[in-house]
């Protein structure tokens, strides 16, 4: 793995869809705080979380993805207790949350069975809880989960206005949405959606053909990344297409002077011209200075670029 000096490599930040939010390039993913062990095989305490806070805030990632559900409804309070014990001031920190999914949990008894709900009822509770548990009194920016059927667009700006104009929420995005979906969301709204969070990597590549990266670049939307390491099948998947991919991505990281299969495989989703914001998963503080180093100083040839892609598809470009 190339070496890493977190003073010089810090991760930069760019402004979302055109606006003032500014998040940087990769962004600390809090999915797994719950469930990832510690050293001694324990769930990470209060302590090792503010630890990885802190690394991250030195990489220069001062961005953090949340969503209500994760961890069954526990990551944002273990996030909210770390940031709260480090004492560091708001204005450092850019706090990314989503709401519109609803699990079956002990936390929530009266969820009767997975569901979508994107009520104005909803997003405003679930952002309410969201702000307690991050003890905060605003998000930088709140997206709409997942695509609901029953989605009103109507409701939902009813929702992102009381928000917006109770300066709880600065800005508003979506997550995994078609490009249509987007539109006619966006037909709703007096302000824009600046961000759609979807997935891509190497093994999931659909993004880059069906339109949705496209019609980021058309809308001026910045899109977020999540599981660029297909997760993890990269780095330790046994199918035949993961072999294959992680055979090119290993190539490439030795004719990129010794860069990790995560490493290039993080540089090659930054290069599309969508500007993407990475979300990493994750809780490691090595994998977290890789991953920096990644948004700075690996960049892959058009060809490498390529290549990678085709090993993804299976097959070279039509």
């Amino acid at each position: 793995m190339i070496a890493t000096d977190t003073q010089k490599h810090k991760v930069p930040a760019i402004s979302v869809g055109g606006s003032e939010l500014n998040l940087t390039r990769l962004a600390f993913g809090a999915w797994r705080l719950s469930d990832t062990r510690g050293p001694e095989g324990k769930r990470l305490t209060t302590g090792n979380v503010a630890d990885l806070i802190s690394h991250s805030l030195g990489l220069g990632i001062t961005t953090f993805d949340h969503a209500d559900i994760y961890g069954d409804y526990s990551c944002e309070e273990i996030f909210g207790a770390a940031v709260a014990e480090l004492g560091i001031n708001r204005s450092r920190l850019q706090l990314v949350s989503k709401c519109g999914i609803k699990l079956v949990s002990a936390r929530r008894p009266h969820h009767r069975n997975k569901s979508y709900d994107t009520s104005r009822e909803h997003i405003l509770t679930s952002v309410e809880r969201s702000l307690r548990n991050l003890r905060t009194d605003y998000l930088d920016l709140l997206l709409i989960h997942r695509p609901d059927p029953l989605l009103d667009p109507s409701e939902v700006a009813s929702a992102f206005e009381s928000l917006k104009t109770a300066g709880k929420v600065r800005f508003f995005g979506v997550s995994n949405f078609s490009p249509m979906q987007v539109e006619a969301l966006q037909s709703y709204l007096p302000m824009p959606i600046v961000s759609n969070q979807v997935e891509l990597s190497p093994l999931a590549h659909q993004v880059l053909t069906d339109g949705t990266l496209d019609h980021c670049l058309k809308m001026r939307m910045t899109p977020m990344i999540w599981s660029p390491l297909a997760g993890g099948r990269l780095v330790t998947g046994k199918a035949a297409i993961d072999i294959r991919v992680r055979e090119v991505l290993t190539r490439i990281g030795h004719e990129l002077g010794g860069a990790s299969v995560d490493q290039v495989a993080i540089a090659w989703a930054l290069q599309h011209p969508s500007r993407p914001i990475i979300v990493t998963g994750t809780t490691v503080a090595e994998r977290l200075s890789a991953a920096a180093f990644s948004a700075t100083d690996i960049k892959l040839s058009r060809e490498q670029w390529h290549e990678v892609w085709s090993a993804g598809m299976g097959h070279e470009v039509p």
